[in-house]
Order: structure tokens, then C-alpha cells, then sequence
């Protein structure tokens, strides 16, 4: 999640052809910790949206009848709940104990899953799938490809970066503007950036792994794991429902 002060000559150092067993491993539970948080995150969002509390939580987090449906006040805490316990777990990067960061994680990707079921229940089950497969491959390639390539993508990060905070802002602001043209250029953009952090974030790891790795302890990588798998963690849900504007389709069933 932090940049490293020698991200740019550690990345361009470090061959892609080098074989460590040590950075394999790592980068292995990093990638099984964000598999088991979407897994989670999944089991969560499915369950609500597809059991008898489909209803209950719809109308506590939707404003019910008008003719644009707005989020409640719990559905603004809903919404905005991943994103606390993303800034509590970037605050204490270097005070919260090794469990404390697992759990908070598994806190985060149940309040992800609660925050994606207004989104779940707007689109058909064919569409989510087509979605998350379309996601699946993208995030696989380009993460692929960030691993392995030479080339040295920490130039892209600061414009990345800006990309992301527009996204927000633009998110933000059009929860209260309802703009379908809004929405689409949020889209699009947010899938190229995403896309983009993405390969930006398999290299990174891979880099401050190298950096880090002789120095720190055990529990410390263990902990570091958990926060590098949360940034592809929200890379891959945030690609995915970007994703599922485009290639969506609404649902007809009531709420």
C-alpha cells in the first residue's frame, strides 16, 4: 500500500527472469489472501441479495418509491464503509498487530459485500457472471504482465493516481446528480485505471518484496501480505463494476 522511497531502481533492478523461490511464496499468499477476501465478499453480497433479507436490507438502505431511488442513512454508511476501514487499516500500517490487520480484512471484504448488493440486485445473474469473468481476465493479465515485465511502470503511478482521485470525486458528486453521462465517462475511465493499477501494483509488490524482504520479520511480511492483497483486492472490484456498466444488463425483478 505505501510507495517505497527506491520503488523505481529496485524495480528496474530486479530481472524478470531472476528466480526467487522467496518472492514466489510471497507472492502467492498475497494473491490467496485477495482470492479468499472475493470469495468472502461473494458468499456475502449473494447471500443478502438472494435470501429473504433482500428485502429487509433493500428498503433499510434505499429510500422506498420517488422516482429516483436514493441510499438511506445506512445505505450511505454502507457505501462509505469500505473506505473507513480502508483508511484505518493505511493509518496503522505500522502500529495494528499482525492479527488485528487479518481481521480487520475480513471485516472489510464483509462490508464490501454488504456494499455491493443494491449494485448485485440491479443486474441479472448472466450479466454478473459475463462481468466477473471479463474482470478475471483483464486483472489475471495485466497482473501478468506487471510481474514479469521490465519496463519500469512507476512513471505512470502519480498519473494513476490522479486518475483514481477523479473517479472518487466524480463518484461521489454523481450520487446526488444521477448523470447517466457522468457515469459512462466514470466507466470508462475507471476500467482504464484500473486496469493500469493493476499491472502498476504486481510490479510494486514484486519491488518493495525485494527491498523489504531481508530486513523484516516474518510477522512483518506476513502483515505486509495482507495490505499488498488488499490494493489488488479493490483493483479487481472496482474493474469488475466498472466493468458491469458496460456489459450489464438491468434486472426486471422488484426490489
Amino acid at each position: 500500500m505505501a510507495f517505497t522511497p527506491n520503488y523505481r531502481a529496485t524495480a528496474a533492478g530486479y530481472g524478470a527472469g531472476t528466480i526467487d523461490t522467496g518472492l514466489r511464496a510471497y507472492m502467492l499468499r498475497v494473491y490467496n489472501w485477495m482470492a479468499m477476501g472475493l470469495v468472502v465478499t461473494g458468499i456475502t453480497a449473494y447471500t443478502i441479495a438472494e435470501t429473504s433479507l433482500r428485502h429487509a436490507f433493500f428498503h433499510a438502505i434505499m429510500t422506498p418509491g420517488g422516482v429516483a431511488i436514493r441510499p438511506t442513512g445506512l445505505g450511505y454508511i454502507a457505501i462509505f464503509s469500505p473506505l473507513v476501514f480502508t483508511l484505518i487499516m493505511s493509518a496503522g500500517i505500522n502500529r495494528l498487530s499482525r492479527q488485528t490487520v487479518q481481521t480487520l480484512f475480513w471485516a472489510f471484504c464483509v462490508a464490501m459485500g454488504a456494499s455491493l448488493v443494491s449494485l448485485v440486485m440491479g443486474y441479472t445473474g448472466l450479466s454478473i457472471a459475463r462481468a466477473f469473468f471479463i474482470s478475471a481476465a483483464d486483472f489475471a493479465a495485466m497482473s501478468l504482465w506487471g510481474y514479469t515485465t521490465r519496463a519500469d511502470l512507476s512513471r505512470f503511478g502519480s498519473f494513476l493516481i490522479m486518475g483514481l482521485f477523479g473517479i472518487v470525486i466524480a463518484s461521489v458528486v454523481n450520487i446526488f446528480m444521477h448523470s447517466p453521462a457522468v457515469m459512462f465517462i466514470v466507466s470508462v475511465v475507471g476500467v482504464l485505471v484500473f486496469t493500469g493499477l493493476t499491472a502498476f501494483d504486481a510490479q510494486r509488490i514484486r519491488a518493495t518484496y525485494v527491498q523489504f524482504a531481508s530486513y523484516l520479520g516474518p510477522d512483518e511480511m506476513a502483515k505486509r501480505s495482507v495490505y499488498d492483497a488488499l490494493g489488488l483486492y479493490l483493483n479487481f472490484i472496482n474493474l469488475f463494476q466498472f466493468i458491469l456498466q458496460f456489459v450489464g444488463v438491468r434486472s426486471n425483478s422488484d426490489n
